[in-house]
């Protein structure tokens, strides 16, 4: 027990050596079983680091450290907080939902199911890492995996949506590199003592830097995140990557890819680089509400479906951008919130996508119509998703949503009005793609297509389950989140303090109530 972190981590690494030393042997049926028991033991793995978790702690808990190559002070060093918390579980709880949903492919099994082994070894490492040379390697080991996946198993212009994502991760993980490898090269001198890669270690050194020194430094974190969110202007990836991607490809790179990328701007932008953090929040946020908009717009003018819920993610994680560089507790708070709300959702908007499209082999919105009359049970659950996604009260986005806009609305009024304006298109966008799939006259071809089977309720079921549950009682998720995003406010601007941001902008952080977003 006190190995959680290590074992959620290499468990499904592990499986992949199973399925290795099977070969070729191993039957498909064979090794789509053993995937699904490995993820189903690393989700189980991951609700026992919740009953060892303190809710009333804000530093690292469950942390594991052994010196691993001394001579350069590179250490295995994990550990979770309230914020990577719900990170690992959300991806340990993706994975056989994945898995489940990818039953039907028959192609190579054994190596897609080894793919999407490796792939949830190197998310989760990416969330649990404190070691920053660590954290790379989990980082980069993410693109080998989900390469393969939309290469070997996507569709038509398969080749040229994984080389594209390849590409723009890899450019964006060079600057990444450079920057730690230059904090690594001046934390012997500020700390007197050996050159070392442990984050917290990195935040005294990153405290001693010049402020233009820190600022390029910030760039060169951000940048790396901001293609895996990815932000305005470096999205242009992720709606090929979406439309080419299988289905399980799709459920995990919205669901816990892409959120690499935000929760690498909280725990190594904010944390490394609070001034600097604070002297580009402006810039920030305006990409952030650019990327809102324009996803939503460009969702707008959507035939295919599946390229209609990718371009969404652009919209819906530019709220989570914008509320971490609110710096207020309802902002930052609400894109934890988000983070995981936005995984479940659009996590389910792609397994239906892929269901329909299953039956009627098309995206086109334009060659649907009236499946509500032959699938009633399918695109009810679909509308279930749809309502989740545009954030309808009683349902889990709202109270991210929600937070974000009134976190951001109190540092200012443009940008909290500005992202209150994307829920608006949101609903438009989602309820008339809906409505062209679901009613009007039906197809001939269509008129005998199955309803939804026993196989894919018990896929789609905890997704919907956790969409009303964490809707309904938000309190399960933030009673863990709040006291860490209490400490990254407190680490960026200090209680009571008024900083400029960018061109100006005040922002004053107020004092925090215990749970008081609960």
């Amino acid at each position: 027990m006190s190995r959680l972190l290590t074992l959620t981590t290499f468990l499904p690494l592990a499986g992949l050596v199973v399925l290795g030393v099977g070969g070729r042997a191993l039957k498909d049926d064979a090794a789509r079983a053993i995937t699904l028991v490995v993820t189903l033991g690393a989700f189980v793995l991951s609700l026992a680091i919740i009953g060892r978790f303190d809710p009333a702690q804000a530093g690292f808990q469950l942390v594991e450290r052994a010196s691993w190559v001394e001579s350069i002070g590179l250490s295995y060093y994990v550990g979770v907080d309230g914020i990577s918390l719900w990170m690992v579980v959300l991806t340990t709880f993706l994975f056989p939902v994945a898995v489940l949903a990818s039953w039907r492919v028959d192609k190579d099994v054994r190596l897609y199911m080894g793919a999407m082994l490796l792939l949830e070894t190197a998310v989760v490492g990416s969330f649990v890492a404190l070691d920053l040379l660590l954290f790379f390697v989990f980082f980069e080991a993410i693109l080998v995996p989900m390469y393969l996946l939309i290469g070997g198993w996507g569709g038509e212009r398969r080749i040229y949506a994984a080389v594209k994502f390849f590409l723009f991760t890899m450019a964006g993980s060079a600057f990444l590199l450079l920057a730690t490898i230059f904090l690594y090269s001046r934390s012997g001198v500020a700390l007197g003592g050996g050159n070392t890669f442990s984050l917290p270690q990195l935040v005294q050194v990153a405290g001693t830097l010049p402020a233009a020194t820190a600022r390029w430094l910030f760039l060169g974190f951000f940048v790396a995140f901001a293609v895996k969110v990815p932000i305005f202007p470096l999205h242009t990836w992720l709606a090929d990557a979406h439309t080419e991607a299988p289905t399980a490809g799709s459920v995990l790179l919205a669901g816990v890819l892409l959120k690499v990328g935000t929760y690498g701007l909280i725990r190594f932008n904010l944390a490394l680089f609070p001034e600097a953090a604070k002297y580009f929040a402006t810039f920030v946020s305006i990409l952030a509400v650019i990327g809102i908009i324009y996803g939503a717009v460009c969702a707008l003018i959507q035939t295919d479906i599946k390229r209609l819920v990718a371009y969404s993610s652009v919209s819906h994680l530019g709220f989570v951008v914008l509320g971490i560089f609110a710096f207020t507790q309802q902002g930052i708070t609400g894109g934890v919130l988000q983070m995981v709300n936005h995984g479940l959702a659009t996590g389910a908007l792609f397994l239906l996508v892929g269901m329909v499209y299953e039956r009627t082999h098309t995206r086109d919105l334009g060659k649907m119509g009236g499946l509500a009359t032959v699938m009633p049970w399918l695109t009810g659950a679909f509308l279930f998703a749809v309502f989740a996604s545009v954030g309808l009260p009683g349902l889990s986005s709202f109270v991210g949503e929600f937070l974000v806009i009134v976190g951001t609305f109190g540092v200012s009024h443009w940008f909290g009005s500005l992202a209150a304006l994307a829920v608006i298109l949101a609903a438009i966008y989602l309820l008339w793609s809906y409505q062209r799939m679901a009613y009007g006259p039906v197809h001939d071809e269509h008129r005998t297509l199955p309803d939804v089977s026993l196989r894919e309720v018990v896929v789609l079921a905890p997704v919907l389950a956790l969409l009303l549950v964490f809707g309904v009682y938000p309190k399960l998720l933030t009673d863990r989140i709040e006291p860490a995003t209490t400490a990254v406010i407190r680490h960026v601007a200090p209680e009571g303090q008024t900083t400029d941001v960018g061109n100006g902008v005040g922002i004053e952080v107020a004092s925090v109530e215990p749970g008081g977003t609960g």
